[in-house]
């Protein structure tokens, strides 16, 4: 029987045991980022069908709204009151609303599917979200100065970098002494001379190797190595320069979409207006047909417009939370459980031996 222990190996086992916890808390990191995107697609996914379903509807209306409108007109042709090119004018405002309508429905069909894809459900009776606004913050350099601390792009980056630190200590211990113990034991038996006689042998031995030159293979991978972890932190700083730039880019989105839904708004309120007026105005003959259909699609952009000034605004408003490294479980208050990647680490970090995983498999 015979037994070999490593006693030291250049730091080598140690610091492979810190550089894989290392890329652990990299995969964590990752994991938040995961989450990060997940939440924000479903978001968007929710906004895109509560928006495609409103725009549909408007459309629906507004051919609804030019079917009477057509009728209207031909009556007023039937007494003389407008003219056959009133009629055509109506004729071909009611098609094109209609073919809006239905490229409308095609829009919808595919906001759904890709609900169902990120969700995981068919979209039912949908409620409006109002954007967030909590826990965001006050002003832009603070959201900068927590996106660069908080977001898992940029840790897990850094856990990188720490990695690629500790992957030039592990080359730099195949240059150190390699120590190991080796201990064995025997019992031999010799019937031949003495019936019943047996020798008990054992001995340890220390074996000391110190390596001198092997090619210079250990040198070219301690240089990969440092290059490695230059390429590392090059990654790290683009990694910061870009969340930073994500940051700058969705304040201003989100700063700009409350005054987009301001205006909208007030044009909505003013075509409306201006449409009753129009509406009247053609009554007597002051108005043609086609001032009435100008009108009537006019209130129907704005109304459009509206519809998706306040989708963007709530999308913004979630995107900036993603942005600044916040857009997760607790932050929003979702009453799901939510996953603990520290259970599993925790149930295979001292498993020496053993094929199964902790789920059994």
């Amino acid at each position: 029987m015979q037994g070999t222990e490593t006693v030291f190996d250049g730091y080598q086992t140690i610091n492979r045991v810190r550089s894989a916890e290392t890329q652990v808390m990299g995969a964590r990191e990752q994991l938040r980022n995961t989450e990060q995107n997940t939440l924000l697609s479903g978001v968007t996914a929710y906004m895109n069908v509560l928006e495609d379903t409103a725009i549909l509807d408007l459309d629906n209306n507004n051919v609804q709204v030019l079917q009477e409108q057509l009728r209207e007109t031909r009556d007023r042709f039937t007494v003389g009151e407008v003219t056959r090119t009133d009629v055509a004018q109506a004729e071909a405002s009611l098609a094109s609303a209609q073919a809006i309508a239905l490229s409308a429905v095609a829009t919808l069909q595919a906001a759904v599917a890709t609900y169902r894809q990120v969700i995981g459900d068919q979209p039912g009776s949908l409620a409006p979200v109002k954007p967030i606004v909590r826990p965001l913050p006050k002003t832009l350099p603070e959201a900068i100065t927590i996106s660069q601390v908080e977001h898992p792009a940029i840790t897990a980056q850094l856990d990188g970098v720490d990695a690629a630190q500790l992957q030039i200590k592990i080359a730099e211990g195949a240059l150190y002494p390699q120590v190991s113990v080796t201990a064995s034991a025997s019992n031999n038996y010799d019937v031949n001379i003495t019936p019943g006689m047996k020798a008990l042998q054992a001995e340890i031995m220390g074996q000391i190797t110190i390596p001198i030159y092997q090619g210079g293979a250990e040198y070219a991978s301690i240089r990969q190595s440092k290059e490695g972890l230059t390429v590392q932190e090059l990654r790290a700083d683009s990694t910061r320069d870009q969340i930073r730039q994500n940051v700058v880019a969705a304040w201003g989105l989100n700063e700009a979409s409350v005054g987009v839904v301001r205006a909208a708004r007030a044009a909505v309120s003013a075509n409306e207006v201006a449409l009753t007026g129009v509406r009247e105005e053609a009554k007597v003959g002051q108005r043609t047909t086609l001032d009435v259909l100008n009108a009537q699609q006019a209130l129907l952009q704005a109304r459009t417009t509206l519809v998706q000034a306040e989708h963007d605004q709530v999308v913004n408003s979630y995107s900036l939370l993603s942005a600044i490294g916040r857009l997760n479980i607790p932050t929003l208050g979702l009453a799901v459980a939510e996953y603990d990647p520290r259970v599993h680490f925790d149930q295979v970090k001292s498993k020496w031996i053993g094929l199964r995983t902790p789920s059994g498999q």
